[in-house]
């Protein structure tokens, strides 16, 4: 299939952060901060079925402003430099259903060292303190908005291009297919809505079932 979507830049455009980038980054985030404060972090996608860092309370949440997007080209984790993959980012307009977990005080500096490693391994993102309504009121959580002007962020692809992308794609992490099949089963058993997330997972799965058969 020719895909009608722009080709991801050369690879050697997607240079990943040194280690004094990445503490800079992480020491503007948390510059407001006080020690024993507690702080939030907001989840839409990877984080919400697999966190690895401990929190001491989570609560469904809504953030205006942003939508879930497959923007953000994955060169490792889900695919490679001659096959990206594609993940999700913040994008702006809209309205993004998620997840936000609350670090205890004594854990911030650890967990958070933690996430932007996970995180900001290439910048890709730029790290934002936004405003979540929850169930029991709004709380300001870290969210990790895509930076429109990097190297790695695209428009999302029309959704032909994206089951092509998703279903070729394969990284350190594991397949792309999985990644995004997997946001959307955690996000419906968390009773998270993303209809346009679940219509393209019928489609993948029946793509992956059957692979040689053209969509209508």
């Amino acid at each position: 299939m020719s895909l009608t979507n722009p080709a991801p830049p050369p690879a050697n455009t997607f240079l990943r952060w040194t280690e004094q980038e990445r503490l800079a980054s992480l020491e503007t985030a948390l510059k407001d901060w006080h020690p024993g404060q507690d702080l939030w972090i907001f989840g839409y996608g990877s984080l919400i079925w697999r966190p690895e860092f401990e929190f001491v309370e989570q609560r469904p949440a809504s953030l205006e402003g942003y939508h879930r997007s497959l923007c953000l080209w994955s060169r490792i984790n889900r695919g490679t430099p001659e096959t990206p993959g594609l993940v999700f980012g913040l994008e702006q307009t809209g309205v993004c259903q998620g997840m936000v977990f609350k670090i205890a005080g004594q854990n911030v500096e650890q967990t958070f060292d933690a996430v932007w490693k996970r995180e900001m391994g290439t910048g890709a993102y730029l790290p934002s303190w936004l405003t979540c309504a929850t169930p029991l009121g709004d709380v300001n959580a870290m969210a990790f908005v895509i930076d429109r002007d990097g190297p790695a962020y695209v428009k999302q692809p029309p959704e032909d291009d994206l089951v092509e992308i998703i279903c070729r794609a394969h990284g350190t992490y594991g397949s792309c297919f999985d990644y995004v099949t997997q946001t959307a089963v955690s996000l419906k058993a968390a009773g998270i809505g993303d209809e346009h997330l679940a219509t393209l997972t019928e489609r993948l799965r029946h793509r992956r079932k059957h692979p040689n058969q053209i969509q209508q």
